[in-house]
């Protein structure tokens, strides 16, 4: 029996080292697999229950223009995070922080003792300035956090503000290209990771660690910076001239489609866009604003007469009484006794209006809105800029008689800016309609490119040599015709213009019209379009030649040499007419002495300027328009 009880007892033992071995294997077997194998999991596991982020604002994209000139870029401005369970004093620190941030400390302590581990103190605390960031560092105060953040930062102030838009209190689009390409620009922004205890208590034996983000991309527009800022002071100028509401214009390039410049007026700070009237940075008046064009539309009722050949510019003629009688409505042309006898060009010089409408029957309604459709009207243009409008063309069922000749010329429908703007530079480069565009490219933060743009051809609308005649016309218009005071010596402008009665609820409102002119250059290689409109001017005669006509001539002058157009003596000379000022080329005297000017017995008034005998240049230069009033500049090579 003993035998037998030592033998139960030794296989008891055993049985329980057997389980004893067994189970400190499954001990030592967890424990490598906790702390070998799942070391890094359940390490990184712990610290997001340790980690208190403080985000680095994200560095938005950069906007620039087609030379890489910066229109909106970033400023520093950083932000203040708090953690109550680190200050035993918040009282004094929201005292002091108060102090140097100019707000109600009672505001501020009520974030700064609020029961949650970090509290971000805005927006007293937010995008706060350099200066106020050093001093507040200077404090030395137990808990308070400095995260980087950033603003935009504007170094052209208020240049392209409805066209850019602005970003919101945490930096995002609310308008404008902003808006449009916010997923593009956003970028996710930096952090930096601290590891405390559940009181906030810095962990000591676990190091901060910092998160590296993404930038957003960099979006270059096709606009050209330096002719904006020509633009948008002609409008501003025209603005407070004329006493008008508001004032649009568009540059672009009629080959391509690139836009060069879009411009609202009034404007306003992207910074303090509360400060203006929500219709002010809600709408882009170039894609956005309606209304009838005018004259400037009988550009393409002119181009589709010349590609149906049913007019002939020099040899044929229409007489002119000064109304058209369509369907027992009596059409007036704006000059009430009308033109009389002229050639189909000097309609087009003239402007006339009952031309017009022959032009207009001569095509028939099928093919006019044809035509008109066939040339962008009554659709959006797919420019990409937000809030376009379509415009209002008359129904195929409501395009009767009368609606047919008043759209001839340009009355009784509603047309954006940016839609005049695509077809004329379709009835001038040759026929080809293009889609016009605003973005050129997408660079991502290391200046690679994500996307570029390039002009989109939609479709052809006329022949070539149907464009030719076009351009002859209207360059015809600003020598010749109700253009003129755009006329520009050497630059050989061609151009149109636009007179339209204002449409209030339905009625033509007495004496309040938009004038315009849309004008190019050169005229027969056009690289340059340039088109202005100007709301319910006052202090003038409310003509677009009057008033619109020399604005485009101002800014075509300063924008050629931006685009390389030089000036040339192929042109088709301005005809003088009774009230004009006279002018004469600019003799060359440059290598002459005094004695050998004085000679040549010129009425010009010359003022010299250094003491040498030999003129080494002048001011204007030879051959360049003067009237006989101006002063020749001569410099000797002294």
């Amino acid at each position: 029996m003993r035998k037998y009880a030592d033998l139960q007892s030794k296989k008891r033992l055993r049985a329980v080292f057997i389980i004893f071995l067994f189970s400190i294997t499954l001990v030592i077997g967890k424990l490598f697999h906790v702390q070998i194998i799942k070391h890094e999991w359940l390490k990184a596991k712990a610290e997001e229950n340790w980690d208190r982020e403080i985000p680095f604002g994200a560095i938005r994209g950069e906007i620039n223009d087609r030379n890489g000139e910066l229109i909106v870029g970033n400023r520093l401005a950083p932000t203040l995070y708090f953690m109550p369970s680190q200050n035993r004093q918040p009282e004094k620190a929201a005292i002091e922080l108060a102090a140097i941030l100019k707000t109600d400390s009672k505001k501020l302590l009520e974030k700064m003792t609020k029961k949650e581990y970090m509290v971000k103190l805005a927006p007293e605390g937010k995008n706060i300035t350099k200066e106020q960031a050093d001093e507040i560092a200077k404090l030395q105060i137990e808990g308070l956090y400095t995260g980087i953040d950033f603003t935009r930062n504007y170094p052209n102030d208020d240049l392209l503000a409805r066209l850019i838009g602005f970003t919101g209190y945490d930096g995002q689009g609310l308008a404008g290209i902003e808006y449009a390409y916010d997923e593009i620009l956003q970028g996710t922004g930096d952090k930096i990771r601290m590891y405390t205890d559940a009181r906030a208590v810095p962990l000591p034996h676990v190091d901060d660690g910092f998160q590296t983000g993404d930038n957003g991309a960099t979006i270059e527009l096709t606009i050209d910076v330096e002719m904006q800022k020509i633009m948008e002071r002609e409008l501003i100028q025209a603005m407070e001239k004329y006493d008008s509401t508001q004032a649009v214009g568009i540059i672009m390039n009629p080959k391509t489609g690139e836009i060069l410049s879009l411009a609202s007026m009034p404007s306003f700070h992207p910074t303090a866009y509360q400060e203006v009237d929500p219709s002010i940075y809600n709408r882009n008046l170039p894609v956005w604003m309606t209304f009838e064009p005018g004259s400037t539309f009988k550009i393409l009722t002119l181009a589709a007469g010349l590609e149906e050949k049913v007019i002939d510019l020099h040899d044929e003629h229409f007489h002119d009484p000064g109304y058209t009688m369509v369907a027992n409505a009596k059409l007036r042309c704006w000059k009430r006794s009308g033109h009389g006898h002229q050639s189909f060009l000097e309609v087009v010089e003239n402007s006339c209006n009952p031309g017009f409408i022959e032009i207009g029957q001569r095509l028939g309604g099928e093919k006019l809105d044809a035509y008109i459709r066939n040339f962008g009207f009554g659709e959006t243009t797919g420019s990409g800029i937000a809030g376009e409008a379509k415009g209002i063309l008359f129904s195929k069922e409501g395009f009767g008689p009368v609606e047919q000749a008043t759209t001839a010329f340009g009355q009784g429908i509603s047309v954006t800016p940016i839609q005049q703007v695509q077809a004329v530079a379709a009835a001038i480069n040759g026929g080809n309609l293009y889609k016009p565009y605003i973005v050129k490219e997408i660079k991502n933060d290391k200046g690679e490119t994500l996307q570029a743009f390039e002009p989109e051809l939609k479709r052809r609308v006329i022949s070539e040599e149907t464009s030719a005649q076009v351009r002859e016309a209207l360059e015809s218009v600003v020598a010749n015709g109700s253009g003129r005071n755009a006329f520009n010596d050497g630059l050989r402008v061609g151009g149109k213009t636009g007179t339209a009665q204002k449409v209030v609820d339905g009625a033509y409102r007495d004496g309040d019209y938009i004038v315009s002119f849309i004008g190019f250059a050169p005229a027969d290689d056009p690289e340059l379009l340039v088109y202005i409109a100007v709301d319910s001017p006052k202090n003038s005669v409310q003509f677009g030649g009057v008033i619109a006509a020399p604005i485009v001539g101002r800014i075509i002058e300063e924008i050629a040499p931006l685009a390389g157009v030089e000036k040339r003596t192929d042109q088709l000379e301005k005809e003088y007419r009774w009230g004009d000022q006279i002018t004469h080329r600019v003799p060359d005297l440059t290598g002459m002495t005094k004695d050998m000017i004085g000679r040549q017995l010129h009425t010009y008034r010359i003022e010299w300027h250094g003491k040498g005998e030999v003129v080494k240049y002048q001011m204007p230069e030879p051959d360049a328009l003067m009237n006989v009033d101006d002063v020749i500049h001569v410099y000797t090579e002294e």
